[in-house]
């Protein structure tokens, strides 16, 4: 379960091997019906129409402290899995990237460009990541590229436990680049570390140039800002600079490219950037912990 958004453990992952066709379940579901217990063994109903406002005020604070306790668990577990993904990266020297948006920012569409246009000059595979359908991961795969497809079912967002049995479908090879494409949402994937070298917040202009201080934490928590879309800008109502502004006032270190998958204006530099860091990708991790 996610105690930030409330997505169900139905959030466990499915994962399709589009080169094989196999679909790995997780059978491992909690059902829940309308009352939850404490570890005191407190039992609460969701009806509290009865209570004083003393009672509920105690009541919810008790709820308060087991989910803020939830959290630090959840987040725990996936932070130790995290870390072995990470090892595992390290050990066979592959970059891997989380790519996070809300839905429609262009992640797929620039993923596919980027594949296609630097395939003989690096190694790319994908772990796709949506609610439901494997539509993305067939386009994914059109490009000739290896791609695994987790869906989350209720989830709103990838884990550390996912992205390892999705490596394990996925068997990326040495040396090479693993795109991660998160489920689209701007608040629960800056959470979750997944063992990533880098996340990177993808941001088109058909949305509001506000949105990096509206969504403060997924724009803090990523090393790099793509601007999409921007052959767009003429006929839409974007402030470049101040999206440019409100995005380094939140993080002042990030990395921001200015791209068009449509035109090709400005994916020399973001593939500049992926031929440099593809070579050591290990040195993203040096930089921020400067």
């Amino acid at each position: 379960m996610c105690v930030t958004c409330g997505c169900s453990d139905d959030a466990e992952g499915k994962i399709t091997n589009l080169e094989t066709g196999a679909v790995e379940h997780n059978h491992e579901h909690n059902h829940h019906d309308h009352t939850h217990t404490l570890p005191d063994g407190t039992v609460i109903m969701h009806s509290h129409h009865h209570q004083t406002h003393h009672e509920a005020s105690q009541l919810h604070a008790k709820i308060r402290n087991t989910t803020i306790s939830l959290e630090e668990d959840i987040l725990a577990k996936n932070n130790l899995i995290a870390a072995q993904n990470r090892g595992w990266f390290k050990g066979r020297n592959i970059l891997a990237l989380n790519l996070m948006s809300s839905p429609g920012a262009g992640k797929t569409t620039l993923l596919t460009k980027t594949i296609n246009d630097l395939k003989t000059q690096l190694s790319i595979s994908v772990i796709e990541g949506d609610q439901e359908t494997i539509n993305d991961a067939k386009k994914i795969q059109e490009t000739g590229c290896k791609v695994v497809q987790i869906n989350t079912g209720t989830g709103c967002h990838l884990d550390a436990s996912m992205i390892d049995r999705g490596l394990q479908q996925l068997n990326p090879p040495l040396d090479s680049i693993v795109m991660i494409e998160n489920v689209g949402n701007l608040v629960c994937p800056a959470l979750f570390d997944l063992g990533e070298q880098a996340k990177v917040v993808i941001l088109s202009v058909t949305e509001g140039e506000d949105k990096p201080i509206k969504y403060p934490h997924m724009f803090r928590a990523s090393e790099i800002m793509v601007l999409t879309k921007i052959d767009l800008l003429p006929y839409v109502q974007f402030d470049v600079q101040k999206c440019l502004e409100y995005a380094r006032q939140v993080n002042p270190q990030i990395q921001i490219f200015q791209v068009s998958a449509t035109t090709g204006e400005g994916l020399d530099n973001w593939y500049a950037w992926l031929r440099e860091k593809v070579a050591y990708p290990f040195s993203i991790t040096l930089e921020r912990e400067k």
